[in-house]
């Protein structure tokens, strides 16, 4: 071992073996070189396969070669397995080759080969290491590394033996070089092993020579290796390591077999990790190995891979995968085209009959012909499809052309002939079917499969379709049947038009009502040929219902088909809105030229409208009417501190203000700066006499919002206009993509120039003209929705005239004629509606003849006629019309004939017109047929209006010089709406019996009567308007309900008491200006009436609120406030009596009464629960048997609406009835019938009253103690945490929130579903937020005991009452704590819901007080005929505001939210009242009942 002063021992190899010339060694060597490669740089790329040793001079004497015979492979760190290391420095002993010669280079040592390489000792200066044949004359290209000293110690040695098949060498002669060779070294001493190399290509003759010779030799051991496989290599280095290392112990020799069989395994485990790592690295085929490889540099299963097999295979394991990838993608590619080859078939091809015998190529030809064929293929130019770029295009899903023509694409062709023509057999079978279902009539609607399978299973069509085609025919099948008898079933209901036309509108059934309808359609075939669709039938029933007690043209059950909205769209195309003599007046006097507008709108709208305006003019001229005008717009945003100054004004001189809305919030914007820009107008021209400007508010388009909006919008704007004394101009029907519709301007345009025309008129010395709007007749013509004729042929009468104009601005429905009638022309205002619709006309207003439309070709229509006839008073001159198409069809069709030979019987019973018109005749569309009937309504005009006035001051409405009164339905929903209160946001009623464009009468300015809740007239009196009538703060009277009170205890009242009352009355807060007889000077600041305030008023007030339903009756009376004024029912006769003398006719009655038809039909269907009309008609049984479901009295809340109504329905001794009942009535009542009542009085118990459930039907749920709704584990019950949930999941936002209620019949289906299934979920149901909030609250309303103990009512009041505000929220939660466990869960969940309600009220406007009104009497349902009751009212809604705005303090231990101004002290009251309760006055209305705003203070 050589000396060596490093740390690390080092030893120095020299492996040696046959060389020389290639006639001594063959043209191969025996792989020293390669060995030595193996062991030294053992990394695949590192290992060349090929050295040569046949070097040209320059080469042999570079410094690599160095003129010497052998080469330095460098040195190798061997760490041993004791874990000490050693430097292995390995020398190859070799004789290169002259390429010129062949001969060996001469070299400084010319010993031959054997001699040379046994040396130990080499020398050789500033030799270089040894890497390829290519470093050779490159050496400045690889790695220089110098030979260590120039000089080595040779330490042992490696005798290389070929034991492959040689290449032109024998092995003998090998063998016999190695016995030279191994007897020179062997000299030396030093170890040596014997290396078999390629063994991979291993002679086992040579091999086993080798053996031979290594056994015959001392301390020699054979190492079988293969350089080119790394198998052993290291173990024959390591092996001399050990030899030549004594410390060592004696190497362990392993056989090639082994060896080779462990390597191969280290491949195949490194070459798998390397391929799932590109698997999961490569996903597409487009990558490229520089980026792969430089991504995977760092990855150790790469670099095992790298370093065990090489770049160049790990690229080929690369190249394998992406070209994977690519044909993967290509037969993906492929499959979608071959799947979407059928559908494209079925779309260019699908004609059986035109491709049938026709082959693929003709096929493929017929498909290039047609248009679509672009659409689904591609031609492309080179083919295949798959080595263009086509294939990467992704996006486009077009086929390629080229493959049609492969196997695949004609055999889908094949199949796509066969498939259509199995499916034009499965069509026919299927229709074959479908007609043997058609034969079999046993087959009703709902009726199972399974049912109806049994009977045609032999049926050869059923036999050739599968089950699925079965089912889905006989699914076909159900579906037509079940919507004929669905359409059957309500033509039907039509056709009992009298069974459900009996109640007043907004009214609501009582279960006895239901039990007869019932009882009367069972008897009907269409009725029981959906009893297996009970719940449909049910669900189709009460629909009806609920539009026949709440008649929209938008609920209409005709849909498209209601007459409302057609007359609307024919009259808007037909008529144009003013007629030319209209026009005229802007030339004959104003004679304005220019036109200042100031438009008012808010965020932007004013700008908006603006720049319509301008879009409309040419060059700020506006053609109208033929005539053109100078706009000068000035567009001013409503919070603009501009409108307030006055100095503008004076500048800008503005005609008329446009204002315009698109939301409630901006309305009351506009609402506030209207009156404030009034004042500033006045102000600034104080000095000098001005007429009023005009302001039109305009209804903006919501194309973004929910169209279930804009009745409210309308509703509230046509209010304030009614309010503010202005236009209101509304959207006109039909979808507009703008906001603004040019109609829209025009109209508002106009009115402007109207209010200039008519303070032009009061300026001018001359006499003004007639009024337009005036109207000598107003005759309603009325059709039934849905009927089989065009609304054409019922207005072409009217339109085809040259006298018929529009009506006023916003009556979409009405026409005016000008005709001579008599001796004189008059002006006739016709009005075009729906029978739905009339029936609030027919109540209400004036109308001074009816055309009553009915098509003979429906018995339903004929229904409807009766029905709404028989409620008509017979002084109203009746015009009835049959329609068909000819003459020919009364003498061809029976049922034609029947239906207009009754119209003519009734007609002739009554003493009424009767015409036909032919839709197939042009003659009777003149208006001459409908002259005579204009002649008897103008002859009776005088008696009818006589009428109408009595009917009218029997109601209470006082007398007045205007005859014509405004429609309560049209311009006065049952509610007013006061931009000036901070709370208001009540949306209308969700019905309206007349549609919201419909306006039989004159504008507000135009009348002497206002309009009470219930559509009611009382006289708006002269005065002069001041200052505070401006802004027409006038709430309409609030009417409690009527008590039951026994008449003679009526005439007993005091009249000193009555004279008290009144002069309490003028000593109210409201001193401003006289009270008494002046509606315009009240004033008002809250939507909600309280309770204890509707016991004062004025004595010109009506109290009608609960009035008899008078379609079932005649026009009943109503109890009148008795407040200075009581008119007792003597009173009313002999008021009568003066009126009918002045008449000088007899008392009007109703057309039922006259006609034998009409009063048979009516008898029919008469209802049980109005058989008794007043107490002294009914014993004590039927009284207590009518203590049952009141009727609602208003949508606005059915649940609370009116007060109690078990405690006195419609029986009342002061509601007069029919002629014939009246004179019985007068005759019964008698004092011991009182005194009978009287003592049934005292015997009430003095336990809370319990409320009649208001449902029809039986239920184990609702209605059921509380505590058997809740357990441990659920204390609160499930329906009222399934309404939460989707109140607050679905509607938090909704406005009018827990005050606007929806249909009813949603509120019982809701309940009805929850009853049958638990799990119901309620958006499925798809039902509108307030049906579930109104469904929640009468959930509580049907409790057996309040929310809220009677119990603790007095502790609450008295609370209530605490002045301090701390102290009393003290005492509060100490009462709360006192409710039973049960109620106190419930009553937290439900006051922390409202809680959270409450803080969405920007967009809601339900503010805690707000919903305070609304439920404190649901919670708490105190007896308000208790007179306490009446004096703790706003108390008690005090404590349930409260509970909501302190709800984190009372049920979460928060902190108390600070008070507001209001909060410091308790609610006001008084000992005023005392007096009052006294009398036994009716019990006030709640608060959800009252729509109007009242004061929010009771009276002191």
């Amino acid at each position: 071992m050589a000396k060596n002063k490093e740390p690390r021992p080092t030893y120095a190899i020299s492996v040696v073996g046959l060389s020389g010339t290639e006639k001594e060694k063959g043209n191969c060597g025996v792989g020293k070189s390669c060995l030595c490669n193996r062991y030294v740089r053992p990394s695949a790329d590192c290992y060349y396969s090929e050295h040569t040793s046949v070097l040209s001079t320059i080469d042999f004497g570079g410094r690599v070669v160095n003129n010497d015979h052998f080469l330095y492979w460098g040195e190798v760190f061997h760490r041993g397995d004791d874990g000490l290391e050693c430097r292995i420095q390995v020398i190859e002993q070799t004789e290169f080759i002259d390429d010129q010669t062949f001969l060996p280079h001469r070299s400084t040592n010319l010993q031959p080969y054997t001699k040379r390489a046994a040396n130990t000792k080499l020398q050789s200066a500033e030799k270089l290491m040894y890497i390829c044949t290519d470093q050779l004359g490159l050496e400045q290209d690889f790695d220089q590394k110098q030979m260590p000293d120039g000089k080595l110690n040779i330490d042992g040695f490696v005798l290389c033996i070929d034991v492959s098949k040689g290449c032109n060498r024998k092995f003998d002669d090998q063998m016999k070089f190695v016995h030279s060779l191994h007897s020179h070294i062997s000299k030396a001493k030093k170890p040596i092993i014997i290396a078999a190399t390629k063994c991979d290509e291993c002679v086992e003759q040579y091999l086993r020579e080798v053996q031979t010779f290594v056994t015959g030799k001392k301390n020699l051991m054979l190492v079988e290796t293969s350089a080119r496989a790394s198998v052993n290599v290291e173990l024959c280095f390591n092996a001399l390591i050990q030899q030549m290392d004594k410390t060592r112990g004696k190497p362990k020799i392993i056989s090639y077999l082994e060896a080779y069989k462990s390597q191969r395994q280290l491949v195949a485990s490194v070459s798998d990790k390397f391929e799932k790592l590109i698997v999961q690295t490569v996903r597409d085929y487009h990558t490229s190995w520089k980026i792969v490889s430089n991504k995977l540099k760092s990855h150790p299963d790469y670099e095992e891979y790298i370093n065990i097999e090489g770049t160049r295979k790990a690229r080929n394991t690369f190249s394998k995968h992406i070209e994977q990838l690519r044909q993967e993608h290509i037969k993906r590619r492929r499959e979608d085209y071959l799947t979407s080859l059928p559908k494209i078939l079925n779309k260019l091809l699908n004609n059986l009959e035109e491709i049938e015998t026709l082959s693929w190529t003709e096929a493929q030809s017929l498909m290039k012909s047609r248009p679509e064929f672009q659409y689904y293929f591609i031609e492309l130019e080179q083919t295949p499809w798959y080595e263009t770029d086509h294939l990467d295009k992704t996006d486009d899903r077009r086929v390629p052309f080229d493959i049609l023509r492969t196997m695949e694409g004609e055999r889908i062709y094949q199949n796509h002939v066969q498939h259509l023509i199995s499916e034009k057999r499965r069509l026919e079978m299927k229709e074959k079917f479908k007609k043997t279902l058609e034969r079999v009539h046993f087959i009703s609607p709902g009726q199972p499969w399974e049912e109806v399978m049994c009977f045609v299973m032999e049926d050869e069509a059923y036999k050739y379709i599968t089950e699925s085609d079965r089912r889905d025919v006989y699914s076909r099948h159900q579906q037509e049947i079940v919507e004929r008898a669905k359409e059957e079933f309500q033509e039907m209901l039509f056709e009992h038009a009298e069974l459900f036309y009996d109640l007043d509108l907004n009214a609501t059934p009582s279960c006895d009502k239901m039990s007869e309808i019932h009882a009367v359609l069972n008897e009907e075939p269409r009725y029981r040929a959906l009893q297996k669709l009970a719940t449909d039938r049910e669900s189709l029933l009460l629909k009806h219902i609920g539009f026949v007690y709440h008649p929209t043209k938008e609920t209409c059950l005709s849909g498209t088909a209601c007459i409302d909205l057609k007359v609307e769209q024919v009259l808007a195309n037909r008529l144009v809105q003013l007629d030319h003599g209209r026009s005229n007046i802007y030339y004959n006097s104003a004679n304005i030229d220019k036109v200042n507008l100031c438009l008012v709108g808010r965020e932007g709208l004013a700008q908006e409208l603006a720049n319509e305006i301008r879009a409309q003019s040419t060059d700020d001229e506006y053609t109208l009417d033929g005539k053109i005008y100078e706009l000068d717009l000035l567009p001013v945003d409503v919070n603009s501190g501009m409108l307030l100054n006055h100095s503008w004004i004076s500048t800008f001189k503005p005609h008329g203000f446009f204002c315009v809305f698109s939301s409630i919030e901006s309305l009351n914007y506009i609402g506030d700066r209207v009156s404030r820009i009034r004042a500033e107008i006045a102000q600034s021209r104080r000095d000098r006499y001005s007429p009023p400007v005009p302001f039109i508010l305009i209804l903006a388009n919501q194309r973004d919002s929910v169209c279930k909006n804009m009745p409210i919008l309308r509703h509230q704007g046509q209010q304030l206009a009614n309010k503010l004394q202005c236009t209101f101009v509304d959207i006109p029907s039909g979808t507009f993509p703008r906001k603004f519709n040019e109609s829209q301007i025009k109209q508002a345009l106009r009115a402007v120039l109207e209010g200039l025309k008519h303070n032009f008129d009061m300026m001018s010395p001359m006499p003004s003209i007639k009024d337009l709007s005036e109207t000598d007749l107003r005759i309603v013509m009325c059709a039934m929705c849905g009927d089989p004729f065009s609304v054409d042929l019922i207005l072409s009468p009217f339109l085809d005239s040259h006298s018929c104009s529009a009506g006023q601005p916003g009556q979409c429905n009405t026409l005016i004629l000008d005709k001579i009638i008599g001796d004189s022309r008059r002006r006739i205002q016709v009005t075009v509606l729906s029978y739905h619709s009339s029936i609030g006309i027919r109540k209400d207003e004036l109308v001074h003849g009816y055309i009553l439309v009915y098509s003979a070709k429906r018995k339903s229509s004929m229904a409807m006629l009766r029905a709404f006839l028989a409620e008509v008073q017979d002084v109203i001159p009746v015009q009835l019309v049959a329609i068909t198409d000819s003459q020919a069809d009364f003498f061809e069709n029976e049922a034609i004939k029947e239906l207009m030979t009754e119209g003519e019987h009734i007609a002739t019973e009554i003493t009424a017109k009767f015409t036909a018109l032919y839709s197939l005749s042009q003659y009777h569309r003149q208006t001459e047929v409908f002259t005579p009937f204009f002649n008897e309504v103008l002859e009776k005009k005088s008696n009818i209006e006589s009428s109408f006035m009595f009917d009218n001051n029997r109601d209470g409405t006082g007398t007045g010089e205007d005859v014509f009164p405004q429609s309560p339905h049209s311009h006065s929903p049952a509610y007013q709406y006061y931009p000036d209160s901070e709370d208001d946001g009540e949306g209308p009623p969700p019905y309206s019996p007349i549609g919201d464009d419909v306006q039989l009468l004159p504008n507000p300015s135009e009348r002497k009567y206002r309009i009470d809740l219930e559509g009611n007239e009382y006289p708006v009196h002269s005065t002069p308007v001041g200052d505070h009538e401006r802004n027409h703060k006038v709430p309409p009277p609030v009417k409690p309900k009527p008590s039951v009170l026994p008449k003679p205890n009526v005439k007993k009242l005091d009249p000193n008491l009555l004279r008290t009352i009144e002069a309490g009355m003028r000593t109210s807060r409201w001193t401003r200006g006289p009270m008494i007889g002046h509606g315009d000077d009240l004033e008002a600041s809250d939507n909600y009436a309280e309770p204890a305030d509707t016991l004062l008023k004025s004595k010109g007030f009506s109290d009608d609120i609960y009035a008899v339903p008078e379609d079932a009756h005649s026009r009943s009376g109503r109890i009148r406030n008795s407040f200075g004024g009581l008119a007792l029912h003597g009173d009313e006769e002999n008021g009568f009596d003066s009126m009918s003398k002045s008449q000088g006719g007899r008392r009007p009655s109703k057309y039922k009464h006259r006609s034998k038809i009409l009063f048979s039909k009516t008898k029919a269907y008469h209802r049980r629960v109005h058989s008794d009309v007043s107490d002294d008609e009914s014993g004590p049984a039927t009284q207590k048997k009518k203590k049952g479901r009141g009727n609602r009295g208003s949508e606005e809340d059915p649940l609370l609406s009116p007060v109690d109504p078990w405690k006195g329905g419609i029986d009342n001794p002061a509601i007069t009835s029919d002629p014939e009942q009246d004179d019985k009535k007068m005759k019964k009542k008698k004092p011991p019938k009182t005194k009978e009542a009287k003592k049934t009085k005292p015997t009430k118990t003095t336990k809370p009253l319990y409320p009649p459930t208001r449902r029809n039907w039986e239920s184990n749920y609702f209605g059921v103690p509380l505590q058997n709704l809740v357990t441990p584990d659920r204390p609160i019950p499930l329906f009222i945490e399934k309404c939460v949930e989707y109140i607050e999941g679905t509607g938090l936002t909704t406005e009018g929130l827990y005050r606007v209620c929806g249909n009813k019949t949603d509120q019982d289906n809701i309940q009805k579903q929850f009853d049958q299934d638990h799990s119901v979920d309620l958006i499925v149901m798809d039902v509108a937020v307030n049906a579930v909030a109104g469904a929640l609250k009468a959930f509580f309303a049907d409790l057996p005991d309040p929310l809220i103990p009677y119990s603790l009512h007095p502790e609450l009041v008295e609370a209530a009452k605490i002045v301090d505000h701390y102290e009393r929220l003290q005492v509060l939660k100490e009462i709360v704590r006192k409710f039973p466990p049960v109620n106190y869960e419930v009553f937290k969940y439900v006051i922390t819901h409202l809680n959270r309600v409450s803080q969405q009220s920007k967009t809601t406007l339900m503010t805690a007080d707000n919903l305070s009104i609304c439920f404190w009497p649901t919670l708490m349902r105190p007896d308000f005929e208790n007179k306490d009751t009446l004096s703790t009212t706003k108390l008690n809604q005090s404590v349930i505001e409260t509970f909501i705005q302190q709800c984190q303090y009372f049920f979460c231990g928060g902190e108390i939210t600070e008070p507001s101004s209001a909060e410091g002290t308790p609610p006001p009251h008084g000992h005023g009242l005392e007096s009052l309760l006294a009398l036994q006055l009716p019990p006030p209305l709640q608060p959800q009942q009252i729509q109007h705003p009242l004061p929010p203070e009771p009276l002191i």
